[in-house]
């Protein structure tokens, strides 16, 4: 049995955010001064946690938000962050570069749903949940090998630390939701990997959206279900506990929260 951590962010604010124009992978603008200051709130907020593994989107956007994460945290000066092209946000293709009312319009056109409707030359919600699905899998293999590094090692006598030891995981210090059990504070404290991802508002619901829908994620008892569907607010925090069993047994997950935005109450008035 293999356990990792997984704490998903949204990147910081860009001006096209604030005019609700559609960014998708066409569109790689840097964070406004408001974005750099949600990313410094998002990583005071995440300072104490000490991640073994940071991968970021490739887009500009997410990279400097995940610079500014790992920049405040105690423990990740050094360490390296790993870009991914599986991360970027969903492919808006004619939409890219347009308000969000015109993606509403061209939807009303075709008369479906805005969210599930794919303008040409976009991504559909299936291609782009596909990318999700490949880079969790991606990261089970990771933790099922180091999980297994740590075993070697620890057989050899090389002073390996404890699980506990190195998993230092202090989420209890910044969310005491009621959801927040004894159950879950112990399976924090042993973990073999604890990921940190800096991604994309649309990507992450959909990436949220299967670990519901086909993995059977567990969620908080107060969470509604326009805050399940909602995208995350920039620099928003989700985090999960994932279980891996042997073979081909379906991952165990737990959303500790989703979406979470407390360290951005004093932003907007420049006290981060």
């Amino acid at each position: 049995m293999a356990r990792f951590a997984l704490t998903l962010v949204r990147h910081g604010e860009t001006r096209y955010n604030k005019d609700k124009i559609l960014q998708g992978q066409g569109i790689d603008e840097p964070l406004s001064a408001t974005g750099f200051r949600q990313a410094d709130a998002a990583g005071m907020f995440l300072s104490n946690m000490k991640f073994t593994h940071v991968f970021s989107s490739d887009l500009l956007r997410a990279k400097q938000t995940a610079a500014a994460i790992t920049g405040k945290n105690k423990f990740c000066k050094d360490i390296l962050i790993k870009y991914d092209a599986r991360l970027r946000e969903r492919k808006y293709g004619v939409a890219e570069g347009k308000p969000l009312s015109d993606l509403k319009a061209m939807a009303k056109a075709a008369r479906q749903q805005c969210p599930s409707f794919t303008p040409s030359g976009g991504e559909t919600l299936d291609e782009v949940r596909a990318r999700a699905k490949d880079f969790f899998e991606f990261l089970c293999q990771l933790t099922l090998e180091e999980s297994q590094k740590e075993v070697v090692l620890d057989t050899a006598g090389n002073g390996l630390e404890t699980l506990e030891e190195k998993s230092v995981f202090p989420w209890t210090n910044h969310y005491n939701g009621p959801e927040f059990n004894s159950d879950n504070d112990k399976a924090t404290k042993m973990l073999d990997v604890n990921i940190l991802v800096v991604s994309h508002g649309a990507y992450m619901r959909n990436w949220i959206h299967y670990f519901v829908s086909e993995l059977e994620c567990t969620l908080p008892t107060t969470l509604t279900k326009s805050q399940l569907s909602s995208v995350s607010p920039n620099t928003g925090v989700s985090h999960f506990i994932i279980k891996l069993g042997n073979g081909n047994i379906k991952p165990e997950i737990s959303c500790v929260c989703l979406n979470q935005d407390v360290h951005l109450v004093n932003v907007d008035s420049g006290n981060v």
